[in-house]
């Protein structure tokens, strides 16, 4: 690898772990040599995910920015972007992301479709503020979280239906438990992925929806949504099993990461409070009883 190229790789795990989640991303769990590219595709959905949630800005603004994303998606390898207007995006770190991410695509043979299906799910968090049913939050899921994954599992060398089924189950889990974490923060925001159908159904308040408030409707609708997130966590589980090696252990992680945090949400609904949980220190000693126990099921 030459050096401009490892240089590119090592903006993308700079920029990849500059951002918290309550999930690990690219860690040392991971074989060394395949952290870059998984660091290559972070960086370019978390960047275009910043850009649809950049506050102070117009949507067109935002829509601009993910079109010369997307754009640079389809350049020619190696062709030069320049700084994104009104975003805090060095144009040294998005061509350092393009040029790590090209390589990644060329290496792997990776689908451009799924970078695609991210970047269209990002424009639609612009554009799209309420959802009807469950089955559009679903679909926005299938395209916001579910490419990473089929994306990760290709890079390590899978590529089977019945293990991107798992994955699917899997990531959309992760999306749904980041939306009910954030549900408050949200509702300030104007946007809400709990959809009509299930508000109506448990007699949410358009107040409460605004607000944020944690009003017995909201938190019987939340709770159902949790119930739901559950069950694919459960259908996405035998992942963490069907791979091997170091991956294995990634999943397991992540997972648990996941689990733990909706559980807070769950707890917090109970007790009447609400603020985003996230994974501190002192969850350290349960994950590593919980990565020591784990059991195939």
């Amino acid at each position: 690898m030459n050096p401009e190229l490892q240089d590119a790789y090592a903006t993308c795990l700079r920029l990849a772990r500059s951002h918290y989640e309550n999930f690990p991303v690219a860690s040392w769990l991971l074989p060394a040599q395949l952290r870059p590219h998984i660091a290559a595709i972070y960086a370019f959905a978390r960047i275009a995910d910043d850009f649809a949630d950049e506050p102070g800005l117009r949507d067109e603004e935002r829509l601009h920015a993910l079109n010369e994303w997307a754009r640079r998606l389809a350049s020619p390898p190696g062709s030069v972007v320049s700084a994104v207007a009104g975003f805090q995006l060095p144009a040294a770190d998005a061509n350092a992301v393009f040029l790590a991410l090209h390589d990644t695509i060329e290496r792997f043979d990776l689908p451009i479709q799924l970078f695609d299906d991210l970047l269209s799910a990002f424009r639609q968090d612009v554009t799209t503020t309420r959802y009807a049913t469950w089955t559009e939050v679903l679909e926005y899921c299938r395209r916001s979280a579910n490419p990473v994954g089929r994306l990760v599992l290709r890079v390590f060398g899978y590529r089977r239906p019945d293990l991107d089924a798992c994955s699917d189950a899997f990531c959309t889990a992760l999306q749904l438990t980041n939306f009910w974490q954030d549900f408050t923060i949200d509702c300030k925001r104007g946007r809400l992925y709990l959809p009509q159908s299930e508000l109506v159904r448990q007699g949410v308040a358009d107040a409460d929806v605004s607000s944020g408030a944690a009003s017995g409707p909201t938190r019987r609708a939340l709770g159902h949504a949790i119930g739901r997130t559950r069950q694919l966590f459960v259908a996405g589980r035998p992942l963490c099993d069907a791979v091997s090696g170091r991956l294995r252990y990634e999943l397991r992680a992540t997972w648990l990461g996941g689990i733990r945090i909706l559980d807070r949400v769950e707890t917090q609904l109970e007790s009447g409070g609400f603020h985003r949980p996230a994974l501190q220190i002192d969850d350290a000693p349960w994950f590593v009883w919980r990565m020591l126990t784990w059991t195939a099921r």
